[in-house]
């Protein structure tokens, strides 16, 4: 409620951020113009479920108007569009925070994502928060009327603003709950004063909206001006409204009677998308506990996917008797899921439950779990009977399922069988090779699966360490996301079979290749010594290759150590890693190894050891002490 200190009527300044928000959408979303309405009857609804929440606890929030509902009329003499509510509404405290500053409005983090594509992008409009902002898109005027439910008509709130730096705030009488927004049109934007065009706008974007959608009756030929005075009063009482929506809860319906457009005019109401959904899931689960599930696969990820905590995560509505709780993702999925869009409602979990007794209850674990086989199942469906779909997801969302590995236990095996790599016997970067692919061309007697790890996937498939596997035919997977090493920490085998890095360990040699081995070894123990002693501390040993055929020298690493690459990138994202020396392992063949034992200026000598180590370090993505000393050293040599 207002406070008897605040001003009647103040002017106040936008926020930096709200500023350049509103800068960026009014100059910029010069397509889909039409989101604004989309927004707003949005915001409407989430209006109304909040104060059909709040009333649980407090009946008297709904009396005089049990029926919630939002309406939406025009005025062509006026020139204004009406967007009204009889939801929850807004006390003075709550305009501020949720229209003037940054704190509930997500501007920041919109920002951001305009500054990685480069324009803004109507797709962005709702994702974080800023949807009310899209009013703009329309108007060179807005205002707001709002009274908040539990406050008297005397404290209501006018707020007004033309988006170019500034706000008005005013004290205002508004007879009853809830929030009515004008739109004072701009001059070239008629096309939206016509009842066809906003009719057909709410079919578009909001026919599954599970309030009734109004329009004045008879709309199609209405001026609007008996509906709306030009402060955006509504004059209920002469008004008579059309449903004009479908106005119920889609999930709620059975799925012979639902359409794929149904669905996918849900989706994009639901997930501020204008693309289509690559698969969904409408399920019924019925017994001792029942529950309806509506799960969608998007087609690109939403913008905040990696943005963000753990409690910013909005994938999800949860319901309870199609009574709306909250944006509830992390309670009914796990955060390896977190790009999945529906609602989950419930039918027996207590009213008046609180995100600590969701973290709690045992009934919304089996929730979860049914959620996570659900979207498995469907992610399984699309790899088994919808190949260029499944290519698309993995683009989109490959990255974010291989957090599963290490997060979900139970189902590691269903995750690991729908990951896809790059490989030596695949077609250049494309990621389409599975581990069941792999296995499946794997020779008689090859009992592991060998991967590189590498940066990118030009330094994967250019390693040293692959030379001896290409020269015996042995297929590698080429793994490049900064996520690989991460997730190979927990993935030791798949279907019995042992996941081991080209890096790590012995290379296995038969006989034979063995014996091979380790006569060049001996014959290369002076050369080897000769290596160490002009290398010192800066290794932990040097060694003969089983692994190079062609490159003078790679590094070698324990099963235990950490890609070189990998550990860089944890150094600079601040991680404390334990100093440990490398292990260069050396082609004996190769012209630059043998020049070390016949250089006869130890100066020289020291300079092409430690050019072999630096090209080994180099090659597997660490980072050099002495950047500027490699370039003396490289130039000296080519002069020499």
């Amino acid at each position: 409620m207002a406070t008897q200190t605040a001003p009647q009527t103040e002017t106040r300044p936008f926020e930096a951020e709200v500023a350049q928000v509103l800068h960026l959408v009014t100059h910029s979303l010069y397509s889909h113009k039409e989101i604004f309405l989309r927004e707003l009857i949005s915001n409407a609804s989430d209006a109304c479920d909040k104060l059909r929440f709040e009333s649980l606890a407090n009946p008297e929030l709904m009396s005089g108007d049990g029926e919630l509902h939002i309406d939406v009329s025009w005025d062509e003499k006026a020139r204004t569009i009406t967007i009204a509510d009889n939801g929850i509404g807004m006390n003075r405290h709550e305009v501020v925070a949720n229209i003037g500053t940054i704190a509930s409005s997500g501007t920041r983090r919109y920002l951001e994502a305009m500054a990685q594509e480069k324009k803004a992008d109507a797709r962005l409009i709702g994702q974080f928060g800023v949807g009310f902002y899209s009013a703009f898109v329309v108007a060179d005027r807005v205002t707001v009327l709002t009274r908040r439910a539990d406050a008297s008509a005397v404290e209501g709130v006018r707020w007004e603003s033309d988006g170019k730096g500034e706000y008005t705030l005013e004290q205002v009488e508004v007879p009853s709950r809830g929030t009515t927004i004008v739109l004072h049109l701009k001059a070239d934007e008629d096309e939206f004063l016509s009842g066809w065009k906003l009719r057909s706008l709410i079919h578009r974007y909001s026919e599954h909206v599970a309030f009734p959608i109004r329009m004045p009756k008879d709309s199609d030929a209405h001026d609007g001006s008996d509906e709306a005075a030009e402060d955006g009063s509504q004059s209920a009482d002469k008004a008579e409204w059309d449903t004009i929506n479908a106005a119920s809860a889609l999930w709620t319906q059975p799925k012979s009677e639902i359409s794929d457009e149904d669905y996918q005019g849900f989706y994009k109401s639901l997930g501020h998308d204008f693309a289509d959904p690559l698969a969904w899931s409408h399920n019924r689960v019925e017994g001792n506990q029942s529950f309806t599930t509506l799960l969608y696969l998007p087609a690109h990820p939403p913008f905040d996917l990696m943005m963000g905590g753990r409690d910013e995560r909005k994938g999800l509505k949860l319901y309870i008797k199609r009574v709306f709780v909250m944006d509830a993702a992390e309670e009914l999925l796990p955060n390896y899921l977190r790009f999945v869009r529906g609602v989950v409602d419930a039918d027996d979990l207590p009213l008046n439950v609180s995100r600590e007794l969701l973290q709690q209850n045992r009934q919304l674990e089996r929730i979860k779990a049914s959620c996570t086989k659900r979207v498995l199942d469907l992610i399984e469906g699309l790899a088994r009977n919808e190949p260029e779909k499944f290519a698309t997801f993995i683009k989109a969302f490959g990255n974010t399922l291989k957090e599963g590995i290490g997060e979900d236990t139970a189902n590691r095996e269903r995750i690991a069988k729908l990951l896809r790599f790059a490989s030596t016997k695949g077609d250049d970067a494309s990621r389409s090779v599975s581990l069941d692919d792999y296995i499946a061309r794997m020779p008689e007697g090859q009992d592991t699966i060998w991967y590189v790890t590498g940066e990118t996937h030009a330094a994967a498939a250019g390693s040293p360490q692959l030379e001896a596997f290409k020269a015996r035919d042995t297929e590698v997977l080429l793994m490049s996301d900064r996520i690989d090493e991460w997730m190979l920490g927990y993935l030791h085998e798949y279907e019995g079979k042992k996941l081991q890095s080209v890096a790590k360990g012995e290379l296995p040699l038969d006989d034979a290749a063995k014996q091979k081995h380790e006569e060049a070894a001996k014959a290369a123990e002076p050369l080897v010594a000769r290596l160490k002693e002009l290398l010192g501390d800066r290794v932990g040993e040097v060694r003969v290759s089983a692994r190079l055929t062609d490159s003078p020298s790679c590094l070698a690493l324990s099963d235990y150590d950490m890609a070189p690459h990998f550990a860089r990138l944890l150094r600079e994202a601040g991680q404390d890693l334990p100093d440990s020396k490398p292990t260069l392992e050396v082609n004996p063949q190769h012209p630059l190894v043998q020049r070390v034992q016949t250089e006869s200026d130890e100066a020289t000598a020291r300079d092409i050891a430690t050019l072999l180590l630096e090209q080994a370090e180099i090659a597997a993505g660490a980072t050099l002490p002495d950047p500027s000393a490699f370039v003396q050293r490289m130039n000296r040599l080519l002069l020499g």
